[in-house]
């Protein structure tokens, strides 16, 4: 629950759609922890971008479309942020939290040099 109005929330900007064509998918056996199942099974998804060359793994989960969608979603990110560079939707987000600690670290030392002013006229 928010008190913010919705209007006022920043809205970021849409991921850019990816064609099947420029994408090359492949299913692959996974590796790590997870015994011989995950070793077993070609549950693990790679998807390489033919224009740019990127390449992404995603062996997050046992199923192969949550894999896939996990790995779309991934390489959108990757190439949005190639693209678009500082308006890139990770980069926004990533300046919105490098923000808000800012100014949460700046509350903290106002409420510590309130509390030794505090000290200091008490002592004096």
């Amino acid at each position: 629950f928010s008190t913010r109005p919705a209007c006022a929330v920043k809205q970021l900007p849409p991921r850019p759609k990816l064609d099947d064509e420029d994408i090359t998918g492949s299913y692959l056996k996974g590796s790590g922890p997870g015994g011989q199942k995950i070793n077993k099974t070609n549950s693990a998804v790679q998807l390489i971008h033919k224009p740019t060359g990127i390449v992404v793994k995603s062996q997050a989960t046992r199923s192969r479309s949550q894999n896939q969608k996990i790995a779309r979603e991934i390489l959108a990110a990757k190439i949005e942020e190639l693209e678009k560079g500082e308006q890139s939707r990770t980069a926004i987000k990533a300046a919105l939290k490098r923000k808000k600690k800012a100014s949460s670290m700046k509350k903290k030392r106002r409420k510590y040099r309130a509390l030794e002013e505090e000290k200091q006229t008490r002592e004096v």
